[in-house]
């Protein structure tokens, strides 16, 4: 109570003298009203409110060997040999097995064509076979550009009249489809097409009765499309032994020397194969464009139809995978 009389006694003080300042106004007075108006005040800097920080990009990640699944490779192997058989590269049996290779790239994620071409008549491996269409299988990621530098990964999927083919190529087309998923989700060093090629097989004795697709693929490449090819790489018989054959047609190959680095970041014992002409590198080569092989160790059942998914090797598909992975790298 007698604090409260204080206060009334000062207020009316105040009040009277018309002089009490902002800092001797009374507990719970209100404030007095100015006699001017004031100026505005402009907003500060720190009253604006901040942006939402842009969210850092994901950093790239890089095709690694060991993201290689060898069962998918396996997989392949068992489908075409052991389900579907011999499969010359102008039969339907070919196409059921082109169809199928195609299938599986686009689950992978992959943007998929068929280049259909002509195959003549012949005998191949002592079996006369007819003439008719035949295709490759085509798949890109939607990022080769004309004249940018890419990279061709390759394995023809057709084999010889009696054989189901298992090492002869199952193999290699196994192998393409790890490398492919593999590179779902993941980057190159440059861009890659993987092409499954029909009528590799021979129908004759020349080169030119040979390696059919390959050397349709490359008749079908843009003046560009051939001078940015970095390096083509065909997978032949690539699931046998314990070593991996590194081939090239010609001696000094660039391709063959990354393949053999790449082997050997990879861990992948190799051996070199050099004056290699018999699988689709040598359509690349022998047209001006770097190329090598990966595979050819001989075996017992090539060309015939003891070539079953048994006579492939999970660990030569493993060293095989890796490689390619390595030098996609």
């Amino acid at each position: 109570m007698r604090r409260s009389a204080i206060a009334s006694v000062g207020l009316v003080a105040c009040l009277a003298l018309g002089a009490c300042s902002e800092g001797s106004e009374p507990d719970g007075a209100p404030p007095a009203t100015p006699t001017t108006p004031t100026a505005p005040t402009t907003p500060t800097a720190s009253a604006t409110p901040s942006s939402t920080p842009e969210p850092e990009p994901e950093p790239v990640r890089r095709v690694s060997p060991d993201d290689v699944r060898v069962a998918t490779a396996v997989a392949a192997v068992e489908h075409l040999a052991g389900r579907i058989g011999p499969r010359p590269g102008t039969s339907p049996a070919y196409r059921r097995a082109a169809r199928w290779v195609q299938g599986r790239l686009e689950e992978l994620g992959w943007t998929v064509e068929q280049q259909p071409f002509r195959t003549p008549a012949g005998v191949s491996w002592g079996v006369p076979v007819r003439a008719g269409r035949s295709t490759n299988v085509v798949a890109t990621r939607g990022e080769v550009r004309p004249g940018r530098p890419w990279l061709l990964v390759g394995a023809h999927l057709d084999t010889v009249p009696q054989a189901p083919g298992a090492e002869d190529n199952a193999s290699g087309v196994g192998v393409l489809l790890a490398v492919a998923e593999a590179l779902a989700g993941r980057q190159a060093r440059m861009p890659v097409v993987l092409v499954a090629f029909g009528s590799e097989e021979p129908r004759g004795p020349s080169d030119d009765e040979h390696h059919y697709g390959s050397r349709a693929y490359v008749a079908g490449l843009s003046t560009a499309e051939r001078g940015s090819l970095n390096g083509m790489v065909s997978l032949d018989r690539v699931g046998v032994g314990s070593v991996l054959p590194v081939g090239s047609a010609e001696d000094g190959d660039p391709v063959q020397r990354q393949l053999l680095a790449a082997a050997e970041r990879a861990g992948v014992p190799t051996v070199v194969d050099n004056q290699q002409r018999s699988s689709d590198h040598w359509s690349f080569v022998r047209a001006g464009l770097p190329g090598a092989r990966l595979g050819s160790t001989s075996y017992a059942a090539y060309h015939s139809a003891a070539d079953v998914p048994s006579v492939v090797s999970r660990d030569q598909l493993r060293r095989t995978a890796r490689t390619v992975a390595a030098w996609l790298r």
